[in-house]
């Protein structure tokens, strides 16, 4: 059975990546088993490909997980108000047999399998792969311990507790209930500590000097990511009752070895080792950076740590999420900035324009203006995939990043300033978060030094850092995760609902609007817009604006189709009620032993 497994696992590599020439190089054995697979430096790099490879799946992360992990918070939402089950995933009304998730081969069975596929090469490098004195043969096997955690993170991020898997499945362990997140949080913290000292820098092998591998400054990154998340607040099951369809409550861990006082300062330790090694920057133009993302560019030592190893032809990340082009069939734009995070940048962050777009291409790529409601995430463009352009169908290539160093940044400075890491670094923290802020205000520096050196105290400083995430990773997907560990994913998003009615209406803080837009066609930059900034409300000079009036009123909010406005579906129940995915019946049926939590109502076991 393992023989089987390790030759499917390396048929997928070959396969995913297409790297054929040094596989059949190999001298041909007569039978590929473990002691033969792990011992040999290529085909254990074929079986680290093959975990890779379960992130592309049809029903895993390209066509399920990422188009549908992440709303709604209060910067990225689904806005297709649509009642069904697209709608439930994002307005925290997800039920057991939802049709886009429950299915055998759904983003749940998919990540178990590249789980299955990191043990049994993580066994087999430790059994045969000489890690102890060979460099390379740890590197692989750090890089499998990474994956796996990478995997888990995405599994607790999207059902919160499940099952702990961390050896090949043989006959007794086929069927196993859910553990305590816990118990794999624990695991995962210790493979990162393990892994680091085995990973190379980014360029510092051959290894590393592309994003879709693992590199030192990823791990720790993820190191720290998961330490927040561990520590952090989140709707748990009540002790003892995990598997009982238990409601639970939103509360950090009762576990002493996740307490912040304790992962803290480890994760500030490897993070302050990775900004001190300059091995990764900031782009010097934000701008710079998302190009390079939809053009492709996995040259390592940028700014960013790591991306999604799709091939590529594979993956639908600008599909979803780029800015709607009709010549293109009308592909990208599924979800977008909510409206109002338009209005929360400061004038002249130089991120907003790029991240929040209210128009969209029309026939002949001229730009065509949207509804309030209706905007995009304009970080991703097909017009900027140029090394590989989008050529139809339902993928594009590109690669999604999961880390770059902004958030090594962002991070470091939140751990920093937390009193829970002992001695309280304020003026590391700050100096940190400036770095980015710089970037947000290019040519406009002196704006986001006296920002940054204006802050004082803890609380101020952690609210800066909180906003901060919010206008530099948009449509990057980690605020649902922040909200939910920061404790404060319901009041946020209740906040951001009446802040939306408020814009409808142009009352609140709203008041400086007048409600009329004027634009005009800027080619291909897209359009140019006047009359959503202060002291735009009288009309602009000059003769070649067109005006829309009226462009923000309540109707435009309001679905004829659904009969609903866009903002009484942000959210059908309580988000902190509703912080993970149910376990679906797909997969309860398969797995008796499976139990939901959170007050779902329980899967359709079929006899």
């Amino acid at each position: 059975m393992k023989k089987i497994a390790y030759i499917l696992m390396i048929a997928a590599s070959v396969s995913l990546f297409s790297c054929t020439g040094d596989f059949l190089d190999v001298e041909t054995k007569s039978e590929f088993d473990e002691s033969i697979v792990f011992s040999n430096y290529t085909l254990a790099e074929y079986n680290i490909f093959g975990i890779s490879d379960a992130f592309g799946q049809t029903n895993g992360h390209r066509g399920r997980y990422l188009p549908y992990y992440g709303f709604n918070t209060d910067i990225e939402w689904n806005n297709n108000t649509d009642a069904g089950d697209k709608l439930d995933l994002s307005a925290y009304d997800t039920k057991t047999g939802n049709g886009q998730m429950s299915n055998s081969n759904g983003p749940f069975e998919c990540l178990y399998t590249g789980v299955e596929r990191a043990n049994l090469c993580i066994a087999g490098l430790k059994k045969y792969g000489n890690i102890e004195n060979d460099p390379q043969m740890a590197y692989l096997y750090a890089e499998a311990l990474v994956l796996r955690a990478v995997l888990y993170h995405d599994l607790l991020k999207g059902w919160g507790d499940v099952p702990a898997r961390f050896e090949p499945i043989n006959s007794e362990t086929i069927y196993i209930p859910k553990s305590n997140r816990d118990v794999i949080y624990k695991q995962i913290l210790a493979d990162l500590e393990t892994a680091i000292p085995m990973l190379y820098w980014p360029g510092e092998s051959a290894q590393t000097m592309r994003t879709d591998r693992i590199s030192k400054s990823f791990a720790i990154g993820m190191y720290a990511r998961l330490a927040l998340a561990a520590s952090g607040y989140a709707l748990r099951p009540d002790d003892g009752q995990l598997g009982t369809n238990n409601p639970g409550s939103v509360r950090k861990t009762n576990d002493e070895e996740l307490q912040a006082s304790v992962l803290y300062p480890k994760a500030l330790g490897y993070l302050k080792e990775a900004i001190s090694k300059k091995c990764n920057s900031l782009y010097a133009n934000y701008v710079d950076l998302w190009k390079a993302t939809s053009n492709m560019d996995l040259t390592a030592g940028k700014e960013t740590l790591w991306v999604i190893p799709f091939s590529d032809g594979r993956g639908r990340w600008n599909y979803s999420f780029a800015i709607k082009d009709a010549d293109l069939g009308g592909r990208g734009g599924n979800a977008g900035p909510v409206p109002t995070l338009y209005f929360d940048y400061a004038q002249g962050d130089v991120r907003r324009d790029i991240s929040c777009v209210n128009w969209q291409w029309d026939k002949g790529h001229v730009a065509k203006l949207n509804n309030i409601n209706n905007w995009y995430f304009g970080k991703y463009r097909f017009e900027w995939q140029v090394k590989a352009p989008y050529t139809g169908g339902n993928d594009c290539g590109v690669k999604p990043i999961v880390m770059r160093y902004a958030d090594i940044l962002l991070m470091a400075a939140e751990i920093a300033n937390s009193t829970e890491c002992g001695a309280r670094d304020e003026a590391f923290a700050k100096q940190c978060l400036l770095e980015v802020r710089e970037r947000a205000f290019k040519g406009n520096e002196s704006v986001a030094q006296s920002y940054v050196n204006g802050l004082t105290g803890e609380d101020n400083i952690l609210k800066a850092i909180q906003e901060e995430r919010k206008f530099e990773f948009v449509g990057e997907f980690l605020r649902k995760g922040d909200l939910i560990r920061w404790g404060i994913l319901g009041e946020t998003l209740e906040a951001t609902k009446q802040n939306i009615i408020d814009l409808a209406n142009l009352q609140g803080k709203y008041t400086f609007l007048s409600g009329d837009l004027y634009w005009k066609d800027n080619g291909a930059e897209g359009l140019t817009i006047y009359g959503l900034e202060p002291n735009q409300k009288a009309a602009p000079a000059g003769d070649d604006w067109t005006h829309v009036k009226e462009y923000i009123k309540p109707e435009k909010f309001y679905s004829d189709k659904s009969k609903v406005y866009a903002y009484d579906v942000l959210y059908l129940n309580d988000p902190d009620t509703r912080q993970f995915w149910p376990l679906f019946d797909a997969t309860c049926n398969a797995n008796t032993e499976l139990k939901n939590d959170y007050g779902y109502a329980g899967s359709t076991v079929t006899e």
